[in-house]
């Protein structure tokens, strides 16, 4: 067919004139804004179609909108065509025409893939005319989804939302609660791979030894090694994980039971996983450095087809450490796909491979102060000549070991009425085996004696396996009820987690569970024999029946949630958990069985008051609940048999202001109190008053993001003030300072983009002194560490990048697992990484 073109401007305009008068009669209501300035247009969308009549109308106007767009198209390719033909000819005669073109109905669907239809196409394009097969101007291609960046608008340090916190995408000024996140960008400027160095710049944090086979935290006071979360999935057994395939790692301060469950007291750690969004990478980097450091990863992805889009992280590590006889081996692997059958549905498949292996040190000891230590007169760590380096363990025997299995499998979908879902299925296989020589028993405990002469050794090995298998689902949907604005969200989570928890304690060839050594000498050579223990009685020392338990945990949950937006500068949270924790285990010392369980509600309400609508003014109250069985709950006895639940109440006030669209301000004071915690009755031994207490009072600030297009900058400080306040053993008791808890927590991260190929990074952290464990016994002294880091960006392909951590080569004591088990912090390290994107 022809077109006559003042008759298709006719044409195009009339139509596009009746289109607008729909769209200004009522269309344009779509996308009204919200009172919190979102919008809303599926939900007006329908609620005006319903409600008027003018459905067809509306249909109409859209399909013509369409086809007018398909016009211009065909018109624009027609135009390019015809000048083309013309060759060099400046201008068009006047009798010149058109070439014939084909105008068609736009597709319904974006991803619409039925066989007929392309039959139909390919039967249609034989057909053609020479004429029709010019060429034609194509539309540009759509992305396959909206990149992860793109959804929480991370760019370098910075990151505006997250939906970790609230199960459904939610920018960080409107969480009414402490969070930080850690971007993938930080990650790797920093070139940190473990939360032990990537928590030092995050306040309110603290980092626990872990016995030197695990991650474990102690957040706002409350120390744990399960609060932590993989894509909003439990990932609670004691290992060494690492950043190769993580997008961002979000740390909530404070009860998270609403979102998460059980514990999380003190706060949580989630890693969200790079995921294939689609984006085109391809990225491999080498690294090597101190301690014969060498590490290679690979980040390969893209889409497929408009269908299917895929990715691959891939790792490996290898190194010695600055410690003596310590090194480590970890590599791992996790392929991705997600399939998206249609606009509105997305099915996510991953599966990972995680293997880590490293020398399990667990310190040094303590020297003892003359007249003995107490909280009057505390301890101080001691180190040999003043030697760092030195090793209490043995280089043979002492090793921790994880072989971690996990897939993931997560449907969701958008019915475009205001309600979306999304369903979610982990199974992981941990494999857990550690065992180690370190300091400890004897009538010291394992510390130094005054004359600087003596210390003891103990030893055992320990294996925790465990299958997690968890389903969760969660609906968010979004509508008015009057002039008020909600956004529910409602769900469930179902979980089983089984495991055994096996140890067996070690016996030192004088026949006894300990073996005095020499303090300047103090790395072990000899030969020890692991032998299980059945009962608490036997002729080696040993008075406690080793551990010998298979467990079962059965999880149901349910929750809500409401944000209720009364007015634009007002917005109301309210919201409630329910959680059944099913708890079985057999002792296989003695095949006696045992369980109990537990039904709690755990609530949590919030205001949000907005001045603007880039500042938020918050109040927060929340309530989380510990079973007795405890973070690893891999045993039940006679005396946590019947102990009620640990309880968690926090109340916290706190600011948010976006400086500007890439610059967040946060703030935040709370008051967080543990009840509930059982301290051992002396007159029944292995069973347990549950008077013990803790208060956490503290103060929160950070600024993170760009103060200028050039400068990115990540500045913490906390202050916390952690006390007993009911005592939990002889010597643990009111007015003690928790264990590891500094007063002031101070970093500061600044990276500055000198010119485009050049930049250049300093960090500055502050952590004051704190006490080995509670009894306030041993001290260990605050410290300033200084890391500074440079950037090269050689071309579009290849980057360098140097990083040095403790630049001062500062000595200093980075954290314990109780008083004799004591970490010293790592000397100048150096870390050198090439980049090749390709």
């Amino acid at each position: 067919m022809r077109v006559d073109m003042p008759n298709l401007h006719a044409l195009l305009k009339k139509w596009m004139g009746g289109f607008g008068m729909v769209l200004r009669g009522g269309v344009m209501n779509v996308t009204r804004q919200s009172r919190s300035g979102d919008t809303i247009a599926a939900i007006e969308s329908i609620n005006a179609t319903a409600g008027s009549g003018r459905g067809e109308e509306y249909l109409a106007a859209a399909s013509r909108m369409a086809i007018a767009a398909a016009m211009f198209g065909v018109l624009a390719a027609g135009s390019q065509a015809h000048a083309q033909s013309v060759g060099g000819t400046r201008q068009a005669q006047p009798d010149s025409q058109l070439p014939p073109i084909n105008v068609t109905a736009p597709e319904a669907q974006r991803r619409a893939n039925s066989k007929p239809a392309r039959r139909a196409a390919a039967g249609g394009q034989r057909r053609t005319t020479s004429a029709a097969r010019r060429p034609e101007a194509q539309p540009a291609a759509k992305p396959f989804a909206v990149s992860q960046d793109a959804r929480t608008g991370q760019v370098g340090i910075y990151a505006n939302s997250t939906s970790v916190a609230t199960k459904s995408n939610t920018p960080l000024v409107n969480i009414p609660q402490s969070i930080s996140v850690v971007t993938k960008d930080l990650i790797k400027d920093q070139n940190y791979q473990n939360f032990t160095d990537v928590t030092r710049y995050v306040p309110g944090v603290a980092v626990h030894q872990g016995e030197g086979n695990r991650d474990e935290l102690v957040i706002r006071g409350v120390d744990s090694s399960a609060n932590f979360f993989v894509n909003g999935f439990r990932d609670d057994v004691q290992y060494f994980r690492d950043f190769y395939n993580t997008q961002s790692i979000e740390v909530l301060k404070g009860p998270s039971a609403l979102t998460f469950g059980r514990g999380a007291g003190g706060g949580l750690v989630n890693r969200t996983l790079k995921e294939a969004d689609g984006t085109r990478v391809y990225e491999a980097s080498a690294q090597t450095g101190s301690f014969g450091d060498r590490r290679f990863t690979l980040d390969a992805g893209q889409a497929v087809n408009e269908n299917v889009a895929a990715r691959v992280n891939a790792f490996y590590e290898g190194s010695d450490g600055f410690r003596d006889f310590n090194h480590l081996e970890r590599y791992g692997i996790n392929p991705t796909v997600t399939f998206a059958p249609n606009d509105t549905t997305k099915v996510k498949l991953s599966y990972e491979y995680f293997h880590d292996e490293r020398t399990a040190d667990r310190g040094n000891p303590s020297q003892t102060p003359v007249g003995g230590a107490t909280r009057f007169n505390p301890a101080t760590p001691f180190a040999p000549n003043g030697d760092l380096t030195a090793f209490f363990g043995s280089p043979s025997l002492n090793v921790a070991r994880a072989d971690v299995q996990t897939g993931m499998a997560i449907i969701e979908h958008d019915f475009e009425n205001g309600l979306t879902v999304r369903n979610g299925t982990i199974a992981a296989d941990y494999k857990k085996f550690y065992q180690n020589i370190y300091p400890g028993n004897g009538p010291l405990a394992g510390a130094v004696n005054t004359a600087d002469t003596a210390f003891n050794r103990a030893a055992y090995q320990h294996t925790t396996d465990r299958d997690n298998v968890f389903n969760q689902t969660d609906f968010t949907y979004k509508t008015f009820t009057g002039p008020l604005f909600h956004t529910v969200g409602f769900g469930t989570e179902f979980g089983q987690q089984t495991g055994v928890d096996i140890r067996n304690t070690a016996i030192f060839p004088n026949g006894s569970n300990t073996i005095v050594a020499n303090p300047f000498a103090p790395t072990y050579f000899g030969p020890v024999t692991f032998i299980h223990h059945f009962t608490g009685t036997n002729t080696d020392g040993v008075t406690t029946p080793d551990s010998n338990s298979r467990y079962r945990l059965n999880i149901e949950s349910a929750y809500v949630r409401d944000t209720v937006e009364i007015t634009r500068w007002l917005q109301l949270i309210g919201g409630a958990r329910f959680d059944r924790f099913d708890m079985s285990a057999v002792d296989m010392n003695t095949n006696i069985g045992r369980a109990r369980v537990d039904n709690k509600v755990s609530p949590q309400a919030a205001v949000i008051v907005k001045p603007v609508d880039n500042l938020s003014i918050y109040g927060m109250y929340s309530v989380s609940y510990l079973p007795a069985s405890g973070d690893q709950f891999s045993s039940l006895t006679d005396g946590t048999l019947i102990l009620e639940p640990q309880k968690f109440e926090n109340k916290e006030v706190g600011v948010k202001w976006n400086i500007n669209p890439k610059l967040l301000f946060s703030t935040a004071v709370y008051d967080l109190n543990r009840t509930n915690q059982p301290i051992a009755d002396g007159n029944n031994p292995g069973f347990f008053f549950p008077s013990g207490s803790t208060e956490v009072k503290g103060f929160e600030a950070g600024l993170t993001g760009y103060i200028t297009n050039e400068w990115q900058s990540s500045l913490a400080y906390a202050y916390t003030d952690a006390r007993i306040t009911g005592a939990t053993s002889a010597t643990i008791v009111p007015g003690n300072r928790v264990q590891l808890v500094p007063y002031n927590q101070f970093a500061w991260w600044n990276k500055y983009q000198i010119d485009p190929i050049w930049a250049a990074a300093l960090g500055v952290i502050y952590f004051g002194d704190s006490f080995a464990s509670s009894d306030d016994t041993v001290r260990l002294p605050g410290f300033v560490r200084f890391d500074a880091a440079l950037y090269a960006t050689i071309d579009e392909h290849w980057r360098a990048q140097l990083n040095v951590e403790n630049i001062f080569n500062k000595g200093y004591w980075a954290s314990a697992d109780g008083n004799n088990n004591i970490s010293p912090g790592q000397g100048r390290t150096v870390r050198v990484k090439a980049t090749y994107r390709f």
